[in-house]
């Protein structure tokens, strides 16, 4: 079933949002090329949308008709890393190959160099194994830089991740938020 791009829409975390994040943040499937473990526990859920998700200065659900069924987010550099941030995203395996992460990573592009003036680079790390991923960041105009060996520890293991980048000044594909 192909989602009319009108449904799909960014906006913060709310701790009504528990139940819906509990269905993707508690699936291995969408966990497992993530450094985070699934969430077991709607008490947990609670406390990380509250402690993580609602204070912090860019992380966003990805939403259909505003349900929560994943998310996105841009962590920027401070001090003199303020020119460049990483951004992260993780979707409910129900909605995979529907390009809804492309196009939330577009519309994040669309905001987010606004929001944070004196970001030059938006950076993205994918393990080589997630192809998906890579798709994404290559949709939205991403260039990959290279690959960094034995670079992180994820599930326990120490792997290979493939680095991206987009630049201000690079032709990206933006999507409108509204």
């Amino acid at each position: 079933m192909e989602i009319d791009s009108s449904r799909i829409s960014l906006r913060p975390f709310n701790l009504s949002d528990v139940d819906d994040f509990m269905l993707w943040a508690g699936d291995d499937q969408v966990t497992q090329f993530l450094r985070w473990n699934s969430f077991t526990s709607r008490e947990e859920a609670l406390t990380f949308i509250k402690d993580v998700s609602i204070p912090h200065p860019w992380h966003r659900s990805i939403c259909i008709d505003d349900r929560s069924i994943g998310f996105i987010y841009i962590f920027p550099g401070s001090g003199d890393e303020r020119c460049r941030a990483e951004i992260g995203y993780g979707l409910a395996t129900k909605y995979w190959g529907q390009g809804i992460t492309s196009r939330a990573v577009k519309m994040a592009l669309s905001i987010v160099f606004k929001d944070f003036p004196d970001l030059v680079r938006l950076q993205a790390h994918a393990l080589v194994e997630n192809k998906a991923s890579q798709r994404v960041l290559e949709k939205a105009g991403f260039q990959q830089e290279g690959l960094l060996r034995k670079y992180s520890f994820v599930k326990g293991k120490v792997r290979d991740l493939l680095i991206y980048s987009l630049l201000s000044t690079d032709s990206y594909q933006q999507t409108s938020t509204t």
